[in-house]
């Protein structure tokens, strides 16, 4: 097919995005369990303080939760950007569905974490950990059941996990800003008018962008404002160039499109996978019962598997019992049940979202302890949905199909019969109730 038809290019490029987010998906459960095993093994000394050692101005995990997170913030930017104006998401028809499923998905979470913690005041900052979802994760896990899931279910998770990306950004921007340099901030907002002005002047590549970009990244650090978030300002000035009726156009249309491609594969298979194995690592030294059962542990585990389940399946089917909306195509309410726990999934923005919360080590153990303990949950259950309902929908697609091949045969027989025998044949034939009959 050539690269140019508008129908290769939507097909081609969508199956490159989910098979890099799963693919890398796939990849990050494998370093998670690696950090683990590191971090209670006897090379957990080294480990730990391997990432304490201070490069420059920064230790090694600063720079990487603060610089090459903000390289993924600004594929996820983009991703944003994209879909909104030029994708999945362009429409407000196709954006409520999702939309709403991914407001539903963060709202009941952050409930179900304050339940648990009312009586402490001091967790209560962390409201927003389980609000998350990581997309790589959940599209890892669905993606191991192949075509027993439908396409549009795992688009509606893709555009899901975006706009809940796009929920995160602002929770972070606005309720995880420590105290602000003005000069700073200043500064940052000059650097940012002069990448609009690029943008309105139709500056076409990339390399000003991106020189601006980590300039940005210098002063909004400096700010107080969390640095990654300088990668979604990035994002957002960088060119977009609008295709009408091929809504994913090929990677060289636009130098959004251009950088959107450069980054997906170093983002999917390195600085993710790096922040997982930097950050999963939790020790379970010294680790009593009694932090399982702890509320801050409980709030952060309950809210990603229940709280997800209620948000997400619950906007569902309140929108479709309304008639706002339809299920995805070829999807049954279990598979969809399946999918919104996997949306319970929240392991990298997660733990992002914790270390801004509490700065105690302690603490964030315990709240890497609620994530693993509510991610597997929710994707081992969300897995065994999927398994069970999409071998049913299987059955249900492939029964019709049998039956008419086993009739085709049938009829295909007998006609054969008949040319052979002649007319006399289609005398005496017996009906089910025993008369004589002509057919």
């Amino acid at each position: 097919m050539s690269s140019t038809d508008p129908k290769g290019r939507i097909q081609s490029t969508l199956r490159h995005f989910l098979d890099n987010e799963a693919s890398g998906g796939i990849i990050l459960m494998i370093v998670a369990v690696l950090a683990i095993m590191t971090a209670n093994s006897p090379f957990a000394e080294g480990y730990f303080h391997a990432l304490h050692v201070y490069i420059g101005p920064l230790s090694v995990q600063h720079w990487i939760n603060d610089a090459l997170m903000g390289v993924f913030f600004l594929l996820v930017g983009l991703e944003i950007k994209r879909e909104m104006l030029d994708g999945q998401l362009s429409t407000w028809s196709r954006r409520i569905l999702p939309g709403a499923a991914a407001a539903g998905g963060m709202l009941f979470p952050a409930l179900f974490y304050l339940f648990f913690n009312r009586h402490d005041p001091s967790a209560l900052r962390g409201w927003a950990i389980p609000t998350a979802t990581d997309i790589a994760f959940a599209l890892g896990v669905i993606s191991l059941f192949g075509s027993r899931v439908p396409a549009s279910l795992k688009l509606f998770l893709a555009a899901l996990a975006i706009v809940d990306d796009l929920g995160a950004v602002i929770v972070i921007a606005v309720f995880y800003t420590a105290d602000l340099n003005l000069m700073a901030l200043a500064g940052a907002a000059i650097v940012l008018g002069n990448l609009i002005i690029f943008n309105r002047m139709k500056v076409k590549a990339l390399w000003p962008y991106l020189v601006l970009g980590a300039v940005l990244w210098v002063l909004v650090f400096a700010s107080g404002v969390h640095a990654t978030l300088a990668g979604v300002m990035l994002a957002l000035t960088i060119p977009l160039k609008l295709t009408p009726g091929t809504p994913e156009a090929a990677h060289d249309e636009s130098p959004l499109h251009r950088l959107e491609h450069m980054l997906h594969k170093p983002v999917a298979f390195a600085i993710v996978p790096v922040f997982g194995f930097a950050n999963a690592g939790v020790s379970f030294a010294g680790v009593t019962a009694d932090v399982f059962a702890e509320p801050l542990t409980m709030g952060v585990a309950a809210g990603l598997l229940l709280g997800k389940l209620v948000g997400v399946l619950g906007t569902v089917a309140l929108l479709v019992k309304l008639g706002l909306a339809d299920l995805p195509a070829k999807a049954s309410w279990g598979q969809m049940m399946g999918t919104a726990f996997l949306c319970g999934i929240g392991f990298t923005m997660s733990l992002f979202i914790g270390l801004l919360a509490f700065d105690d080590p302690a603490v964030q153990d315990h709240v890497k302890i609620g994530i693993l303990m509510g991610s597997v949950a929710a994707g081992t259950v969300g897995s065994i949905c999927l398994s069970v309902f999409g071998r049913r929908a299987i059955r249900q697609h492939e029964c019709p199909e049998i039956r008419r091949a086993v009739l085709y045969l049938l009829f295909r027989d007998r006609s054969s019969e008949e040319k052979r025998q002649g007319p006399l044949s289609k005398i005496g034939k017996t009906r089910g109730d025993g008369d004589l009959a002509v057919t």
